[in-house]
């Protein structure tokens, strides 16, 4: 099988971005992992189809693959990379805003530069049906108990579920056991993307996430959305807010509940390729 693809990243969070706009999206499972292996594939946290749209307000569907082959419902770093991948095959320009379509919906992007995308990330969801999370009550804070250390998390959607835990130090050798097991907590049926935030300021913030699916990334777009809403609902943070993961730094802005939140960041190629497995 030969298959074309660009190998994209933003801020470090990487992906294999495949064209389906004019043949459909024809990879299961197996295959999909094999890409996605570092060591025999090409390797990326998450694959990318580029498709005709389902929606007829959206110009284009994108659909989201982690790298044990299962499907995403949202990727903030990930639309980014659409976008700048449609301005490169000619279809949007610079200045441009278009409505695409996500596994969860659509969402409105912006190009503003050739390495700036601002995205309509919409508005988070904090009932714990819509995370889906196992709770009484939509709270700010909640309660959790994870290999007999309770944790207070924030617990939310953002197209995809999240689990947000403020910590003094990202770098504390706990937090490698605790979040893959905070990703597969039974009380996040569908399984949960796990931030760790640390506070610097109210416009700063610092976090590490560990994703369903993929483990361990260098950046999470939503997870950065999900950190600021969290700490925005606290009255931590102010309206907009740097956010810096491993691989580089996110804006955040967000006025609050009821309204849409909005993601600026950069989108980059890395080379394009044939994969011949």
């Amino acid at each position: 099988m030969k298959l074309a693809f660009s190998k994209m990243h933003g801020i470090g969070n990487d992906f294999v971005m495949v064209d389906c706009r004019h043949q459909p999206f024809a990879l299961d499972e197996e295959q999909i992992r094999a890409i996605g292996d570092r060591h025999t594939g090409v390797g990326f946290d998450q694959l990318i189809s580029i498709e005709p749209p389902r929606d007829p307000s959206c110009a284009f569907y994108y659909g989201i693959w982690n790298t044990d082959g299962s499907p995403a419902g949202q990727c903030g770093n990930g639309v980014r990379c659409v976008a700048a991948w449609l301005h490169r095959a000619g279809e949007l320009a610079l200045g441009d805003t278009v409505r695409v379509e996500s596994p969860s919906g659509p969402v409105t992007v912006r190009l503003g530069g050739p390495n700036e995308v601002t995205v309509d990330m919409g508005v988070p969801a904090f009932a714990p049906a819509q995370v889906p999370f196992a709770a009484d009550a939509e709270a700010h804070r909640h309660a959790i108990e994870v290999d007999g250390e309770m944790l207070e998390i924030g617990a939310l959607s953002m197209g995809n579920p999240h689990a947000v835990a403020v910590v003094d130090d990202l770098c504390a050798p706990s937090l490698l056991r605790l979040g893959p097991l905070l990703t597969t907590h039974a009380r996040f049926p569908e399984g949960t993307n796990t931030g760790f935030v640390q506070f610097v300021d109210r416009g700063q913030l610092r976090l590490r996430v560990h994703e369903r699916g993929s483990g361990w990334t260098q950046a999470c777009g939503t997870g950065a959305c999900a950190a600021m809403a969290v700490l925005r609902l606290r009255g931590e943070v102010d309206e907009r807010v740097r956010v810096t993961l491993p691989g580089g730094t996110l804006t955040i802005q967000w006025a609050g509940p009821g309204e849409t939140l909005w993601m600026t960041g950069p989108a980059t190629f890395v080379f394009e390729g044939e994969w011949l497995g």
